[in-house]
């Protein structure tokens, strides 16, 4: 069961949206394509040691892109928006210690 905690989240989602949220208390992260939302909260709260209030999910689809006359489609992801309870902080930055 440890292991598949690890396996949920993938990356931190780092984008300027994501960056504006970090501000109100929800952060974002990448998570596998078959996690669910208990899953995303244990492995959040396990890696990171805080208490988690509540978990979006959103499946995100691939771009179509054409390079060179071939057309090609981007991978689908999942990425989770994930709110700490008040006061609680995530230094996505340092990485899990």
């Amino acid at each position: 069961m440890k292991t598949r905690l690890l396996d949920v989240l993938l990356t931190p989602h780092g984008t300027e949206k994501a960056t504006y949220l970090a501000e109100m208390n929800k952060y974002v992260f990448k998570v596998a394509n078959d996690a669910t939302s208990p899953e995303v909260k244990q492995a959040v709260e396990q890696i990171f040691s805080t208490k988690v209030t509540k978990v979006n999910m959103i499946n995100v689809e691939g771009k179509k892109k054409v390079f060179k006359g071939r057309k090609g489609k981007r991978s689908d992801f999942k990425k989770a928006i994930v709110t700490l309870e008040k006061g609680k902080t995530i230094d996505i930055s340092s990485g899990v210690k």
